[in-house]
């Protein structure tokens, strides 16, 4: 099971874990105890989210993109957020937040000062979200492209824009299949052998 990111609203570090998180990963360690693989690429909200809690929850991280063979079909598995190249502020935040020096900079400050920043952050992207347009805010043609090439893969997986959908691209397709969010429903992708299906799934 790969899952692409924004497990959490919101990560402030391994060391701020709360009941709440212990219970997602005590719930994961069980799933992985049971034999199954569980592996995790960070989100854009909790893109701090660290080796320490993957230990505990029977995770292995990885970084992003990763590419694996899927049934025979080389594939591409991302969080999403890097594709979104035409929102040049968002593009200019991320690469300041996921620059390690900040990071270490960051979790050397206590915990309740992480949460004020974090929530300050959280406001001011909601803000400039709402004067942004749907197409800036999705992922560019252009980047999905660059990275069919450079990953020399047929299929995408990703999340992040929370718009689930199936595309296709030419005459012999490559496929982009995006998950849904996990606000009011669940959105998983489910693979075998002889295919796959996006789910949505009701509380």
């Amino acid at each position: 099971m790969f899952i692409l990111g924004d497990l959490f609203e919101i990560w402030l570090g391994d060391d701020a874990v709360t009941h709440f998180e212990s219970r997602i990963a005590d719930a994961l360690s069980r799933l992985a105890q049971s034999g199954v693989e569980l592996a995790f690429i960070r989100g854009n909200r909790d893109f701090m989210l660290g080796p320490e809690f993957c230990r505990c929850a029977g995770m292995r991280l990885l970084e992003e993109p990763q590419i694996i063979d899927l049934y025979g079909t080389p594939t591409v598995l991302l969080h999403g957020d890097v594709l979104c190249t035409e929102d040049v502020g968002y593009q200019r935040l991320r690469a300041h937040v996921q620059n390690p020096q900040w990071q270490q900079k960051m979790l050397r400050r206590p915990v309740w000062l992480r949460r004020q920043i974090a929530n300050w952050l959280r406001r001011i992207s909601r803000i400039r979200t709402r004067g942004k347009s749907e197409a800036i805010m999705d992922v560019s043609d252009a980047a999905v492209q660059a990275l069919f090439r450079s990953s020399n893969t047929r299929r995408m997986i990703h999340g992040h824009t929370h718009r689930p959908d199936v595309h296709r691209y030419g005459s012999h397709p490559l496929e982009r299949i995006v998950l849904g969010d996990w606000h009011r429903q669940g959105s998983v992708l489910y693979v075998d052998r002889g295919g796959f299906e996006l789910m949505t799934l009701g509380r």
